[in-house]
């Protein structure tokens, strides 16, 4: 069998890295300790990186720096600092979640190849010339996707020129990467910023199925999936895994390179997979990648299987014999651990030492001899000045003036351990400019030959204020069909919600919005295969005004068709830079600010010309969305599988309670992804008297989606105090406030 296929690896510290390129590793995926979605890892310093790309690149190994969170207006600054860097290092890829900063690389460091990552939620083909356009070379699918899903898009994603990498093992997500909002709601941890708190493997109050973690879901693992993957056309295998230790890092590693080999050089799987179990796992499923969503993806228990699958494997029963396992394990551990530490100890990530060393006589060039230890062996470069040195009582060139203009050659790269000038003539000169080219062409020579870019200063943007007379105005979101007739009662923009989920062929929307031409279309996140292609056909059927869109593979067709378009607040934007990239490379007409970013924090962005802003001000709160079934685990159901008749049939609530009291009410609606909600909703009138000069639109969700069993708000009543409110009259905010009397603003306050 001949593949192209990439075995990519986590490293979240220098000897998990270490061990992950030892152990075969094709490339390792690593983070700086800031700016990376895995704050709780190790991660390492940008000395490190320099010495970290050196050491892989001796073993034809790939690195990859994780830059893969949204980004905050004042960040900007840093981040450009920070890649002016990276690109006169030799790294090969920087993961990106957020659009601006795609939009910032692009222009402005396009030496950088840049991946999208999983936190982007790419599940359907339109996504990827969206994500084509803004710079990606390759795109990390979501977790949740079958093969045959995964097929389809590698298909439009080759025509594209865009390698495909796909999770093969290690942790899931129980929620859609991206789309989860449980801690960053309850407790201001967001994992659109790195730091998850993992609700999901939180102990919760037994339920009524006896689950006390009702969310957690087992490891993922494809070890025998690999031919299934190649024939699906994915480029690159990713083990997930930054905050594992590198005894971890390098068994897995190990255990997929050797199944990877054997499968290219015999055409079989030659390994059992066993090893895995030997370090951590909460047990493995493949059943999103083999579109079988059953009830035994779950396991409660949270914490390392790899002792219960020993002894149940052992068939030990008594206490004795138990115990014999539990020590065999131990004592294998400590092997792996003694094996790996003897591996990786000589593996050196520090910088090289460099002499230099000038030499020159009167109407002789400059010349500097520089010579550099790399593993014991020594490289010599030679740069000579284009001018003559000359006679001089003013301004030689001496030992101090030597020193000032060369010491920057310490840097990330080199320990500058000598500079000798005993061979150069004193009282000598040499223009300035001659010296400061000559001290280019050295660091040239030192950079692999590559020129060193200067650091980049990004412009001051343009904010285009919305003009003075614009009031913003009230839209409002439905999701019921009878729900239309609100038209009649107000002058408000009236969205309406798509589901998540279609019958195969289904046209009754089409027919509904060309009745209903002043219903403006609402596209959820996550569009999958046909529930994607059904959506589409909406779209272009229709050909609405205007749509407002949480999925990028239907902005991206919207922007094809000359649809106007506004992106939804499940795009997470945060940021100037990202407003300007859909502004201008898919003519975007406006966009929702996240919900997650505070006061302080929306008032720096910067508006686009032409471009409207938008917030939602009322909204049931969503924590996470899942492809798989939430009730199996909570209140029990007698389907032992997820089919197509749940989506669109399926429309259970109930509630699981943590053990700090704290409720969370489930909820899945007909044609809709199961999700799980806050138990206050979001209301956040202050932002009107704060920052109304900022935005054209205030919308207020009435779909009534995750209320559970909780009485709703009279709709005409709400939409008529939201006027009043907007038109000035205070007097409605007590109104409000009775009308929705469980309401949390915390997250205008804590932000990001």
């Amino acid at each position: 069998m001949k593949a192209n296929i990439e075995l990519l690896a986590p490293g979240g510290d220098v000897d998990a890295i270490k061990a992950a390129i030892i152990a075969g590793a094709d490339a390792v995926y690593c983070g700086l300790d800031t700016f990376n979605a895995r704050n709780r890892a190790s991660n390492i310093y940008f000395d490190e990186l320099v010495g970290i790309i050196r050491l892989a690149h001796q073993y034809q190994c790939k690195i990859f720096l994780t830059l893969n969170i949204v980004i905050l207006e004042r960040e900007f600054k840093t981040l450009a600092k920070l890649l002016s860097k990276l690109v006169n290092t030799t790294l090969d890829g920087v993961i990106v979640q957020d659009i601006g900063l795609f939009n910032l690389i692009k222009k402005h460091f396009p030496t950088l190849d840049i991946h999208a990552s999983t936190q982007l939620t790419t599940h359907n083909a339109g996504q990827i010339p969206f994500l084509k356009k803004l710079g990606a070379s390759r795109v990390n699918l979501s977790r949740e996707l079958n093969l045959r899903e995964i097929t389809a898009i590698t298909q439009v994603a080759k025509e594209h020129d865009t390698l495909v990498e796909v999770f093969v093992h290690g942790s899931l997500c129980v929620a859609f990467s991206g789309l989860c909002y449980s801690t960053s709601a309850s407790v201001g941890n967001s994992g659109n910023r790195g730091r998850c708190s993992q609700a999901c493997r939180e102990e919760y109050e037994t339920t009524p199925a006896g689950n006390n973690f009702p969310l957690n879901i087992k490891d993922n693992s494809a070890f025998f999936d690999l031919p299934a993957l190649i024939d699906a056309g994915v480029h690159s295998f990713k083990i997930e895994g930054r905050i594992k230790g590198a005894n971890y890092v390098h068994t897995v590693v190990d255990s997929f390179r050797k199944q990877i080999d054997g499968l290219i050089n015999t055409g079989e799987l030659t390994q059992d997979g066993e090893r895995l179990y030997q370090v951590f796992n909460r047990d493995f499923s493949n059943a999103f990648l083999r579109g079988d969503l059953n009830q035994s993806m779950f396991i409660d228990n949270p914490r390392d299987n790899s002792t219960k699958h020993a002894v149940d494997k052992s068939n030990a029963i008594s206490v004795v014999q138990i115990h014999e396992v539990e020590q065999n394990l131990h004592q294998q551990n400590k092997e792996i651990k003694a094996t790996v530490h003897d591996k990786i100890r000589y593996l050196s990530i520090e910088k090289l030492p460099l002499t230099l060393r000038f030499s020159g006589a009167i109407n002789e060039p400059l010349t500097i001899h520089a010579k550099v230890i790399d593993n014991k062996a020594s490289q010599e470069y030679t740069v000579t000045s284009t001018a003559k040195l000359t006679q001089s009582d003013l301004v030689s060139i001496d030992e101090s003036i030597i020193n000032k203009r060369f010491k920057s050659f310490n840097n990330s790269s080199y320990e500058l351990t000598e500079i000798n000038t005993d061979k150069l003539v004193q009282g000598l000169s040499i223009p300035f400019k001659a010296l400061t080219a000559l001290k280019k062409q050295l660091a040239r020579l030192l950079n692999n030959d590559k020129a060193l870019l200067p650091e980049v200063s990004l412009p001051a943007l343009d904010n285009h204020a919305k003009p003075a007379n614009n009031k913003a105005k009230l839209s409002l979101l439905i999701c019921d069909e009878a729900d239309s007739a609100l038209a009649n009662i107000t002058d408000a923009d009236i969205y309406f919600k798509l589901p998540d989920a279609y019958k195969r062929g289904c046209t009754k929307y089409v027919g509904f919005f060309k009745e209903n031409p002043r219903l403006i279309p609402w596209f959820p996140s996550v569009l999958i295969g046909k529930d994607y292609d059904v959506a589409l056909n909406i779209l272009q059927q229709v050909k609405p005004k205007l749509i407002v869109t949480n999925n990028t593979g239907i902005a991206y067709e919207a922007y094809r068709l000359g649809v106007k378009w506004i992106a939804g607040p499940f795009l997470n934007t945060t940021n100037s830079y990202a407003l300007m990239a859909l502004k201008e490379e898919f003519d975007c007409s406006g966009a929702f600010i996240s919900n997650e970013i505070n006061k302080q924090q929306i008032r720096s962005i910067a508006r686009p010309e032409n471009f409207k802003l938008f917030y939602s001000i009322y909204h049931p709160i969503l924590l996470m969305t899942s492809r798989q079934c939430f009730f199996q685990q909570s209140v029990g159901c007698e389907k032992p599988r997820i089919d197509n008749g749940c989506m669109l049939s399926c429309d259970k609530s109930t509630s699981i309670t943590n053990l700090k009291g704290d409720n969370f009410a489930i909820d899945k609606q007909k044609a809709g992804y199961p999700s799980i909600y806050n138990q206050d909703q979001f209301l956040n009138m202050e932002i009107i008297n704060d920052l109304e000069h900022l935005f054209d639109g205030f919308m207020v969700d009435l779909t009534n989606i995750g209320a559970g069993d909780k009485a709703s708000p009279d709709k005409k009543v709400l939409i008529k105090e939201f006027e009043q409110l907007l038109c000035g009259q205070n007097n409605s905010i007590d109104k409000i406030h009775n009308l929705v009397p469980q309401s949390t603003v915390s997250q205008y306050h804590t932000g990001l």
